[in-house]
């Protein structure tokens, strides 16, 4: 399931000048905002929390899973690239899995290290919240990473979709509207940082086993729909 040579082509495509900048941006916004808050306010367990879930879960990680999610597949059938690609004798499943599993490698490096990094920065990791929202950008990091992957193979305007996902549902109504968070991957991934985190200072709106029931499912469901519709794709000469 798993193609080195599709692996390879994918990773090149993704830290190439132009993305690799912009995969480096929002991350490194991150340190700098930490940092000058930590120096402003010390080590303070709530101001922590405040930063990382309202900046770096709620707009870095799926912002930077957009990037990579995207940017995975969508420039290749763009610009035809993939008829070259699907021309190989490579199940297109696999095409999707490997770029699936390189997407979710990229998310998590730009995003949940760098939170994992200003957790740290912020209060010294105390209350066990820098580790709590590194795991949980990771976790947030595979969903995205299917969700875009899908918008990638789905329409030529992904990019546009995600950004609309990620800046308006999941940073604006999955924030604000109470019903709509139960379907936000943000909430999903908080669940699993209240669960790590120490004296109850991270809060969810949605349980643990319901979080991560949702996490498979959309998961599962995106990639094997991303798989289903690359298989739909005809080359010139099959037409």
């Amino acid at each position: 399931m798993f193609h080195p040579t599709v692996a390879r082509l994918t990773y090149r495509a993704l830290l190439g000048r132009r993305r690799a900048l912009l995969l480096c941006g929002l991350p490194l916004l991150l340190l700098i905002i930490s940092v000058a808050v930590r120096a402003l306010t010390g080590a303070d367990d709530s101001t922590a929390n405040d930063m990382l879930q309202g900046f770096a879960l709620s707009t870095m990680v799926p912002l930077v899973g957009v990037i990579a999610g995207t940017g995975a597949i969508g420039p290749e059938i763009d610009d035809g690239a993939i008829v070259y690609l699907l021309a190989k004798p490579v199940s297109r499943s696999t095409i999707v899995f490997t770029k699936f599993v390189v997407a979710i490698g990229v998310v998590a490096a730009f995003s949940a290290v760098p939170t994992l990094i200003a957790g740290i920065i912020l209060n010294g990791n105390g209350q066990n919240i820098a580790v709590a929202f590194g795991v949980a950008a990771a976790v947030a990091s595979v969903a995205y990473a299917a969700i875009f992957l899908m918008l990638g193979v789905l329409t030529r305007h992904a990019v546009i979709a995600g950004l609309v996902y990620a800046l308006v549902w999941e940073s604006v109504i999955g924030n604000v509207v109470p019903g709509a968070r139960t379907l936000s991957v943000q909430q999903w991934a908080l669940a699993v940082a209240q669960k790590m985190a120490d004296g109850g200072i991270v809060s969810s709106d949605v349980g643990l086993p319901t979080a991560i029931v949702l996490l498979v499912v959309v998961t599962v469901a995106a990639t094997w729909f991303a798989g289903r519709k690359l298989r739909t794709l005809k080359l010139a000469g099959e037409e």
